[in-house]
């Protein structure tokens, strides 16, 4: 999110988090102040590989509340952000494989896990992993869903939340956007009223 009159409109819907990038090479990327959100509404900046330093400047100047850790982040970098008082949601890409094990060091330094889709850009590559490999997830920590999830994977969803998966949320971005950045409201709108009713 980066345009204040498209942050305000998402904002009405009240989606339990709100992305902001802070990752320069991105089309997404935020460099200018962002406006506070409802309190409901948990503000989360997204970095990748960023220094524990610019993370916590850009933490009490946007005042977030939530940080999104998209790169090769280690569970000390993990750690010393959770110290800042924020929620750590780790992020790890997923393809045609993936190896459960590396989440265990993980587990205590973090609030939640993110399972992207594997591309040439640490996210927003707009397609999916094949959600399957979720059925040997190991751990009982909350994750979130992320990659190329649009208006057609409402049913998708609903099989997932009838497992015992412990999914806590689903990260949607590139599929419901005019152009980076810039969320299509219009078709966002009835994607999260359905999403609630699940």
């Amino acid at each position: 999110m980066r345009e204040h009159d498209n942050i305000a409109a998402l904002a009405a819907l009240t989606p339990d988090y709100m992305g902001f990038i802070f990752w320069a090479p991105s089309s997404r990327y935020v460099d200018k102040p962002t406006p506070s959100l409802p309190q409901e509404i948990t503000k989360t900046g997204v970095f990748v590989d960023a220094t524990v330093d610019y993370i916590q400047s850009m933490i009490h100047a946007h005042e977030l509340q939530a940080v999104q850790l998209h790169g090769k982040e280690t569970p000390r970098i993990c750690a010393l952000v959770k110290a800042f008082g924020v929620e750590v949601i780790k992020a790890f890409s997923v393809k045609d494989e993936f190896d459960f094990k590396i989440l265990a060091p993980y587990e205590d330094c973090t609030d939640y896990f993110l399972f992207d889709t594997k591309g040439t850009l640490p996210g927003g590559n707009g397609y999916q992993f094949d959600w399957t490999l979720l059925n040997t997830y190991p751990s009982q920590k909350p994750f979130f869903l992320s990659g190329g999830i649009g208006p057609n994977e409402l049913k998708k969803i609903k099989e997932l939340r009838n497992t015992n998966l412990p999914l806590f949320a689903i990260d949607v971005n590139s599929k419901f956007e005019r152009s980076p950045g810039l969320k299509n409201i219009d078709l966002i709108t009835p994607f999260k009223n359905e999403l609630d009713e699940l």
